[in-house]
């Protein structure tokens, strides 16, 4: 206990400024996203320019890569958010999707981080190349599921995110190991938020049914 309060001490001090305004802006987007605020999406694109940089020099390399496509999505979701379909405020509604889909989804990821991560653990220096490819194709598909307000999102970020906290904590990455196991409690609100809301656009679609 003590030493990893050592080390959390050790990484917080010697974190980068920029590593730090990534966190802030990292925890910023969550909130936002609870609330089903668009800007949200802005936020998230700034984050990850940063922490694309963050995730190389600590040589996860697919966690790197990860943030270019939280960025392009970044782009897909201010879009998607403000399309109107299904919501008299002018915003997507929260949805679900079938289970069906979902497992020809996690087979395509579990595919996608056996491919990935022998290549890595074959022809380069990657830290934990499994874990690593496995965080990256689940959060790619999770950050699509957020771009169309899709409930179940939630449920994937819950394990995305815990993987992630462990991946960090072992690369030493100890601020933002922590910061994602908050993120674990804020995920936990965010799916009631959006059950709610969920809940509450059924109602207001009841007299029109």
């Amino acid at each position: 206990m003590a030493d990893t309060l050592q080390s959390f001490v050790f990484s917080l001090t010697a974190m980068s400024g920029w590593e730090l305004l990534g966190a802030i802006l990292g925890i910023a987007y969550l909130v936002l996203a609870i609330r089903q605020n668009v800007w949200c999406w802005v936020v998230a694109g700034v984050s990850e320019i940063i922490f694309m940089f963050v995730m190389f020099d600590a040589q996860l390399y697919m966690e790197s890569m990860l943030r270019v496509f939280y960025l392009v999505m970044a782009i897909y979701g201010w879009f998607s958010w403000r399309s109107g379909q299904g919501q008299a405020d002018g915003q997507r509604a929260v949805t679900t999707m079938p289970l069906s889909k979902h497992c020809v989804a996690i087979l395509a990821i579990a595919g996608l981080v056996l491919a990935s991560g022998s290549l890595l653990s074959i022809y380069s220096d990657a830290a934990l190349p499994y874990w690593d490819s496995f965080t990256t194709w689940s959060a790619m598909f999770a950050t699509w599921l957020v771009a169309r307000k899709v409930i179940e999102n939630w449920y994937y970020w819950f394990v995305i995110d815990a993987v992630s906290a462990w991946l960090y904590l072992e690369r030493g990455l100890v601020f933002v190991g922590v910061l994602y196991l908050g993120y674990l409690v804020m995920i936990i609100y965010g799916f009631r938020a959006w059950k709610r809301s969920k809940q509450n656009s059924c109602v207001e679609l009841m007299p029109e049914l």
